[in-house]
């Protein structure tokens, strides 16, 4: 098979889930595949550090577009290699060819914007409601996330669910357990965060349920008498005025602490460093923090709704996100009962055995092997 691939994501948005996954897939792909012959379309004269066999080749895109990411990803490749088998587009399909050559697949990661449409920026939205329609269409199959995605693409766009293909995701390398003292004087020296403290890694969207999260953490603090901080970690945008202000009227902001974006090569010592992780969103697709805290050795409480129970399964303790009441006492439980943790550690690192992204890459090249069979 020859397959193409825009690539542009690994590059321009490293760090982002897209970017992250768009640069693992091919990362990994180059590992394991030594039969197909792959054409990567990158941004013009844009180096990536990977190694790439004889099997890849680049083929660099020279528009100039804005500082926006969908807009930056949105101008349409011009497929001009014509015996190319399958093209790729791992963000959405936003990105996909005016002129269709050969069979399409995009990785659709979920539909949130069609289930909580208050939740994702105008732009974004507009993409969903006006362009996303016409981009499935000219699919030939869909790659997605989890079964949970699966069948909400399916039914969202009334798309064959047998031309759906699950390939779960993974942490990094980079996530493992790490020396704890070590970890917390690096998060000290260059964030200032010192002490016991339980984690929320993720944006700051309303569907991410941080509101949730700070209200049950105030009824946290009144029932131990332990120094503990919640540490919530993300770009802080509109919403972080919004999170502040309800951290000071629980007054609570003294507990409540607001890093900002951590570099990844800081969010390992940052999950080494904590108690605990926790993850209250109301919607998931996939969900990788609570995997990549999984990965440190870090003891996981999480949503028990959408994607989060088939994806993280009894490694975690699982919650309503709407019930305070028992995320405080799950959260006091977990922070009391060694035996416990030890348990939630012990099947969070086996999970991250079978999570790997070299079997997410494998799960996709079946299911290039399944798209073209099936044309």
């Amino acid at each position: 098979m020859k397959i193409g691939i825009d690539a542009r994501a690994a590059k321009l948005y490293r760090g982002t889930g897209i970017g992250t996954y768009t640069y693992q897939l091919i990362n990994c792909l180059n590992k394991i595949d030594t039969i197909n012959d792959y054409l990567l379309f990158m941004p013009d004269n844009s180096n990536i550090d990977i190694s790439f066999s004889k099997k890849f080749k680049i083929n660099n895109i020279n528009e100039k577009v804005s500082n926006n990411f969908w807009d930056q990803v949105n101008v349409p490749n011009i497929l001009s290699n014509k015996d190319i088998q399958l093209y790729h587009v791992p963000q959405n399909g936003v990105g996909i060819p005016l002129d269709k050559i050969c069979p399409f697949v995009i990785t659709l990661h979920d539909v949130i914007p069609y289930k909580m449409p208050e939740t994702v920026s105008d732009r974004y939205l507009h993409i969903f409601n006006e362009e996303l329609p016409n981009i499935v269409s000219l699919c030939d199959g869909i790659i997605t996330v989890s079964n949970f995605s699966k069948d909400d693409i399916s039914k969202a766009f009334n798309f064959p669910v047998n031309k759906i293909y699950v390939t779960y995701l993974a942490a990094e390398n980079i996530y493992k357990p790490l020396n704890k003292r070590i970890s917390k004087e690096i998060i000290k020296n260059n964030y200032g965060i010192t002490g016991d403290f339980i984690l929320y890694v993720g944006g700051f969207s309303p569907r991410k349920n941080i509101i949730g999260l700070l209200q049950a953490f105030e009824k946290l603090l009144s029932k131990t008498t332990k120094d503990l901080n919640l540490v919530i970690a993300g770009t802080k945008g509109k919403s972080y005025e919004i999170y502040k202000s309800c951290a000071e009227k629980l007054h609570i902001e003294n507990n409540v602490i607001f890093p900002g974006f951590i570099p990844v090569n800081y969010m390992p010592y940052l999950y080494n460093s904590a108690e605990l992780f926790v993850y209250l969103s109301l919607y998931e697709g996939f969900g990788l923090p609570p995997i990549e805290a999984m990965a440190c050795g870090v003891p996981v409480v999480a949503s028990n709704v959408t994607s989060l129970p088939e994806i993280l399964k009894d490694c975690t303790l699982l919650v309503d996100p709407k019930d305070e009441d028992k995320i405080c006492n799950t959260l006091y439980r977990c922070l009391k009962d060694n035996k416990l943790r030890c348990e939630l550690i012990y099947k969070g690192l086996s999970i991250n055995q079978k999570l790997t992204w070299e079997n997410t890459a494998a799960s996709t090249l079946t299911a290039y092997k399944k798209i073209i069979n099936s044309i």
